[in-house]
């Protein structure tokens, strides 16, 4: 028999980042709440730094990697411990981790405002942090692979499979994603362009979804479901295809983001076939949590942590399925560019991630403040407004984007376009907006009464940051494991071969997608009329990433006949062999761009930067007075065009030295188009509002169009 071995438990770690996540999960949820009233009160965006588009991406960051990713780290620094039988690896590394990442989100709070932002969705955060988070995510992946290796219990149990996947599939994701050319401190350009650069971003941006939103969450609802209902899961073998046929399939599916894009019909298809595929694997885990519970039912109806976690599966089951189902061409051609998007994610966001974590925190606070929960009314309170809350969120914003596509898409009996302003879109869905921003006013009030409980729990226990436990030695004999009943043994007692495996399978998906498209030519065909931005419309092209301009317009022409007629001659993927980074998006608020230069005078523009009213009466859009009045910065200007040519665009040599006189001259043609159109702003050509102006002008002029009706 082996000795019996004390030690303890670490739960200070564990309460740093518990009380980490709902602290970001209130200011996450706040500046959602508030982006939400400024689209329907746009005197709510209050300068640069307050903007819808610089706000829209701080709210995804810190939503998805202040609350979700420390939610993640309670989770797993509570259970890896109890599950191995040992104490974290390094004390030392917990808190580097702890500090790192929180050090992270602050950088974060700060840079976007400001406007410093790579535009990629979920990876809009500057190189130096990139490399910080490497760094932070290195540092947890030792500490983790530490604690596994010196475990007194030799099977890994399903969680740790779980929380393996994702530690290497995330930082396969964000190193391969993080591929850059850095300009300045604060900007850089990504290696990969136009077709190829959008393919490895949603190649990223969908599997940051599946192994970051996803995977780890999965490792504690196996955890924490079974704990809570003091039941075993459901079924081992379940669990084992669950576990397996996830990560293989869910690396294929990012392309299903850029159905009817210029990438080609290949990698499109690849990403619909995985999607589908998808639903298996996925309802498998939903199942396996929710058949946990079999016998339970009672306990669930007074638990407030069992509804939680119910409803999180539940969620979790409804978002994948309507995933795939979102992949399929014929809804996609309906859905994409709509809120109905908007309503997915946030079904998964709110359902899953967020009512996982308050069950998880409800369980664990009492456990580690050793006492009882402050009150159970109150959280079945936040459970009730928090499941209210998603539901009167989500509906209308179903319904406002299938009304976005049938309008879009509408024609009069005479063949024209039925709405042809596609303000007419914007002023129908105003009032579900409305609705939206209720029901997550009333979800954010549940948040603060959960938050509340949670204050009031510790205040009436004592906390125990180091908690007793003892175990016997671990045997060291993986054979033992490997013939413990079942074939899957034999890996679960090796962590470096289950970590091998692992990564093997999430490659398999990358390689197959990107690497053709990167190093075969005709992928993307060239057009030889296609140039590169001049030093002018480049300062004016990272001006309209500054101000998060992507997070509301396209620049993807699908070939619909409704788009085509209302915005003209669709997408071709030569089109856009020199943006760095693509600008496609993901949401129309506004209309697509990518026909706009010359649809309009200068003075239009102008006006419309200044107050989009006055050309588009009941525009939702920001105002951008301070583009009238901020100096154009051309400092960095050589420095741009002397890192783009590294990277392949055909600027002629030295023009580097000559780009800030042409940026110069192209300025000073703008101001006087604006002067002779009835803008008399003394000093306007040194005004950032040329350069904007510039670029929009240059949109999707590189090829004859097919002039589009009026929007």
């Amino acid at each position: 028999m082996s000795n019996i071995q004390q030690f303890q438990y670490d739960n200070k770690i564990v309460r740093a980042f518990g009380v980490a996540s709902f602290v970001f999960g209130v200011v996450g949820m706040l500046v959602g709440l508030i982006i939400a009233f400024q689209l329907i009160f746009p005197s709510l965006n209050l300068g640069p730094w307050l903007t819808f588009g610089r706000l829209r991406p701080l709210h995804t960051n810190a939503v998805i990697f202040a609350f979700v990713g420390n939610g993640i780290f309670t989770g797993v620094y509570y259970s890896l411990q109890r599950l191995l039988k040992t104490r974290m690896w390094s004390d030392k590394l917990s808190w580097i981790h702890f500090w790192g990442w929180q050090i992270i989100i602050a950088c974060a709070a700060v840079s976007l405002p400001m406007g410093l932002t790579t535009s990629g969705e979920y990876s809009e955060l500057i190189w130096p942090l990139d490399i910080l988070i490497a760094l932070i995510w290195v540092v947890f992946g030792i500490n983790m692979f530490g604690t596994i290796l010196t475990r007194r219990e030799n099977h890994l149990y399903v969680a740790i499979w779980f929380y393996i996947a994702t530690w290497v599939t995330v930082a396969v994701l964000h190193i391969v994603r993080s591929f850059e050319l850095p300009v300045t401190f604060t900007q850089s350009y990504p290696l990969f362009s136009g077709v190829q650069e959008a393919l490895v971003q949603w190649w990223y941006g969908h599997n940051a979804v599946a192994f970051f939103l996803t995977t780890p969450y999965l490792g504690m609802m196996y955890y924490f479901l079974p704990k809570a209902a003091n039941r075993p899961v459901y079924s081992y073998r379940l669990s084992i295809v669950h576990f397996w046929a996830l990560i293989f399939i869910y690396i294929w599916a990012g392309p299903h983001h850029l159905l009817y894009s210029t990438l080609p019909d290949w990698v499109q298809s690849l990403g619909t076939v995985f999607s589908i595929m998808l639903i298996a694997p996925s309802w498998g885990g939903m199942l396996n949590g929710l058949l946990t519970l079999r016998g339970a039912w009672d306990r669930v109806r007074q638990d407030p942590v069992l509804k939680f976690m119910v409803v999180a599966v539940t969620a979790y089951g409804m978002a994948t399925f309507e995933g795939p189902m979102l992949s399929i061409k014929s809804v996609n051609a309906i859905s994409h560019f709509t809120d109905w998007t908007i309503a997915h994610v946030h079904v998964g966001a709110l359902g899953w991630n967020g009512f996982l974590t308050f069950g998880v925190l409800y369980w664990l606070w009492p456990r580690m403040y050793r006492t009882e929960l402050y009150s159970k009314q109150l959280a079945n309170v936040h459970f009730w407004l928090g499941t209210l809350g998603i539901i009167i969120y989500a509906v209308p914003l179903y319904w406002a984007g299938w009304t976005q596509a049938l309008m879009w898409k509408e024609f009069t009996p005479e063949g024209t376009l039925a709405w042809g302003n596609f303000l007419d879109t914007v002023k129908q869905i105003i009032p579900m907006y409305a609705i939206r921003a209720f029901g997550g006013t009333i979800f954010f009030t549940g948040v603060l009464l959960g938050v509340y409980n949670l204050i009031k729990t510790a205040q009436q226990g004592t906390f125990m940051a180091n908690e007793p436990a003892e175990a016997p030695a671990r045997e060291h004999r993986p054979e033992a494991v490997a013939t413990d009943g079942h074939w899957h043994r034999w890996i679960e007692g090796r962590p470096m071969q289950m970590l091998l495996w692992s990564t093997i399978l999430i490659a398999i998906g990358g390689i197959v997608q990107i690497i053709p498209m990167v190093f075969i030519e005709s992928q993307v065909p060239k057009i030889s009329t296609v140039k590169p931005y001049t030093p002018l419309e480049l300062t004016g092209r990272d001006i309209y990433i500054r101000e998060g301009c992507v997070g509301c317009h396209s620049q993807m022409i699908r070939p619909f006949r409704s788009e085509t007629e209302r915005y003209g001659e669709y997408s071709k993927s030569g089109e856009y062999i020199y943006d760095r980074p693509f600008l496609w998006g993901s949401k129309r608020t506004g209309p697509d761009l990518w026909r706009e230069g010359g649809k309009y005078p200068d003075s239009w523009h102008y006006n419309h930067m200044y107050d989009p009213t006055t050309m588009s009466p009941g525009s939702i859009m920001p105002a951008y007075p301070h583009l009238l009045e901020q100096e154009l910065d051309l400092s960095t200007l050589p420095a741009k065009i002397s890192a783009l040519r590294k990277l392949g665009t055909p600027y002629p040599r030295d023009f580097e030295k000559y780009a800030v006189g042409n940026a110069g001259e192209q300025a000073k043609k703008i101001a006087e188009s604006l002067a002779s159109q009835g803008v008399k702003d003394q000093g306007i050509e040194t005004k950032e509002i040329v350069a904007i102006i510039a670029y929009l002008q240059r949109l999707g002029t590189d090829i004859k169009v097919q002039p589009g009706a009026n929007q």
